[in-house]
């Protein structure tokens, strides 16, 4: 799913990304934790200790994306606000859900984190969870550390530009 126009930041990436052209099926881990979004969240904390993961993709009865939920998420939303663990996760998680598929280029890919100020990117085939794409699989499975310093930046800056582009005075 397209987030909705005008979703976080639409600055362009400024990197440059100089492997031979790779689709994200190529660096995508094929496992992805999924949970439904009516577990509590200290259910899915456990989930991520369990699995050792720092994300959950939150499904539906037919197995699609409805939310995702990172561990940040939980420190920064749930901890940080005062709520126990006893919530439901759908109530904490991101959504709508940024997709791929598997055929999109490993350059938009990165794009569309950036554009969205995303770390981890669900990939969906024929509609259904297949995969997940995240900054790490970009930087290291590329063999181009700077790649994922570069993308760390933009999405950082996408992902908090009022921290960035705001008048900090003279």
């Amino acid at each position: 799913m397209v987030a909705q126009p005008g979703a976080r930041h639409s600055r362009q990436p400024t990197f440059a990304i100089t492997v031979r052209d790779v689709d994200i099926r190529e660096v995508m881990t094929a496992s992805v934790v999924t949970t439904t979004p009516d577990r509590s969240v200290r259910e899915v904390a456990e989930l991520m200790r369990e699995r050792n993961v720092g994300s959950v993709v939150l499904v539906d009865d037919d197995n699609q994306p409805v939310g995702f939920i990172t561990d940040r998420d939980l420190a920064v939303g749930v901890l940080a606000e005062g709520h126990d663990g006893a919530g439901a996760a759908g109530g904490y998680a991101s959504n709508p859900v940024i997709t791929a598929t598997p055929d999109l280029d490993l350059r938009e890919a990165a794009a569309l984190m950036v554009r969205h100020g995303i770390r981890r990117l669900p990939v969906l085939d024929a509609g259904r969870l297949s995969g997940i794409v995240t900054l790490d699989d970009l930087a290291a499975r590329t063999g181009d550390p700077e790649l994922g310093h570069d993308l760390m930046a933009d999405i950082t800056r996408a992902a908090l530009p009022e921290f960035y582009f705001h008048d900090r005075g003279g």
